[in-house]
């Protein structure tokens, strides 16, 4: 079951802290994680009772020896190709896991696009842009938030494009 409260009142995650500090409309929803459930963002739509396409998960890639992070929905996969492309690059790669927690401050399956410990590219799917409001995730696993695209953008300084696939 999903617990939901607005603006940011509980988690303290960086990634609520920035985005109240920012003034950003959001609302947090947090459910009981379960450390065997396959696939994070999945967990977090059916716990939250949304559709996958609204639910993005946030992977980092290493682009040209660039880290870069992509946003995309829980219910395709990243293209790497695509994501390259977005940011001018030739070749793109997944980056380490534990250099990716190292870099943005959280752990694998909370990783936040909001909040990272150092400001890197971040290119959300261009699917975003026909939805009111997306999720992602708040920096812990368990915790999601639920803002507009464009603040996420806005606060990523994140491009929109088609990085994602079904």
């Amino acid at each position: 079951m999903a617990k939901k409260s607005k603006g940011g009142k509980q988690g303290g995650t960086p990634a609520t802290v920035a985005l109240t500090q920012a003034g950003v409309a959001f609302t947090t929803h947090s459910y009981e994680h379960d450390p065997a459930a396959p696939s994070y963002g999945e967990e977090a739509a059916e716990a939250l009772g949304v559709s996958p396409d609204q639910v993005f998960k946030t992977l980092l890639a290493d682009v040209d020896g660039t880290l870069t992070v992509a946003v995309v929905p829980v219910s395709g996969s990243l293209d790497l190709k695509a994501l390259a492309a977005a940011v001018g690059g030739k070749r793109a790669a997944m980056a380490d896991p534990a250099l990716a927690e190292r870099t943005t401050g959280y752990v694998r399956g909370g990783i936040s696009p909001l909040g990272q410990r150092k400001k890197l590219r971040t290119v959300v799917d261009a699917s975003a842009e026909a939805l009111a409001t997306v999720c992602v995730s708040a920096g812990r696993r368990g915790l999601e938030v639920e803002l507009s695209p464009k603040d996420l953008a806005a606060l990523t300084g994140a491009v929109f494009a088609p990085i994602g696939r079904a």
